[in-house]
């Protein structure tokens, strides 16, 4: 959702998108695509063998430089959320973009939601089996952010020959990639309850925590390009925690009846992604 801020940024910006697209590249290994540069930073694609039906397991790593920020699939108040796109060329087709645990990144009075750190998004594709060349053709568009936020975009090539192997550190960049993600509900630590109240101003979820957690803090993302972080958690009945989250602006007589929203809850060093069904 884009932001004052970020408009103000945008214009400032264009020329570095243009500078992207042309960045330098360092040597890359035969699964992964050479490194793209930007001021802020640099990515590139990790991509693992075939399965027997053609599926594969990719990342699109992200490293920001120091003091540098990329962002989840809701950005927050600012910023811009990470976009893969295959060339249908190749034969490849993206299944669904993964997030990491994301966390609160708070400047000045803006909120952003995303990563200080490296960070590498799982990609589940199909396309042609091992043993047949292949080349993988995606293109990226990342925000980085610092004092100003820059649009990152660059085309990414991998080329897979027919006997590929699994690289072990490029296989351990995908498995930690994985294990990152956030865990299904699980009978410790669990979203039990939900409701929004009628001016559709406040959610409360009432939440099993895991054991020794004291806090806990919700992302939800609502409509497209919409998302409520600012949540408060309190001691509720049954040994249960209740959090509140305000609801800002929502879509002009947005019927929330049907809806489906996305909830990610955080606390004791876990996270728990689930769905909030309105019936």
């Amino acid at each position: 959702m884009f932001t004052p801020r970020l408009f103000r940024l945008l214009s400032s910006a264009i020329a570095a998108v243009l500078v992207a697209a042309l960045a330098p590249a360092l040597p890359a290994r035969a699964a992964s695509s050479d490194w793209a540069l930007n001021e802020g930073g640099r990515m590139r694609l990790v991509v693992l063998p075939a399965d027997a039906k053609g599926l594969r397991q990719a990342v699109l790593q992200i490293e920001p430089e120091p003091g540098w920020i990329t962002y989840w699939r809701e950005p927050g108040d600012s910023g811009v959320p990470p976009a893969v796109t295959v060339a249908p060329s190749g034969g490849f087709t993206l299944g669904r973009i993964d997030f990491p645990v994301p966390k609160r990144i708070d400047a000045g009075d803006l909120t952003d939601i995303g990563y200080d750190h490296s960070v590498a998004l799982p990609l589940s594709l199909s396309g042609p089996p091992t043993g047949k060349e292949a080349r993988l053709e995606a293109t990226a568009f990342i925000g980085l952010c610092k004092n100003i936020c820059i649009p990152f975009q660059a085309v990414l090539t991998v080329d897979l020959p027919a006997n590929e192997a699994a690289d072990a550190d490029e296989a351990r960049i995908v498995a930690d990639a994985l294990e990152s993600l956030p865990a299904k509900a699980a009978p410790d630590f669990a979203v039990e309850r939900h409701a929004i109240s009628a001016d559709l101003k406040r959610l409360t979820l009432e939440v099993s925590l895991p054991k020794g957690a004291k806090d806990a803090q919700a992302i939800v993302t609502g409509p497209s390009g919409y998302v409520f972080f600012a949540s408060t958690s309190a001691s509720g009945a049954g040994g249960k925690t209740v959090i509140e989250v305000p609801i800002g602006r929502l879509p002009k007589n947005y019927a929330i009846a049907g809806k489906r929203w996305d909830a990610l809850v955080i606390a004791g060093g876990r996270a728990i992604e689930t769905v909030l069904a309105f019936d």
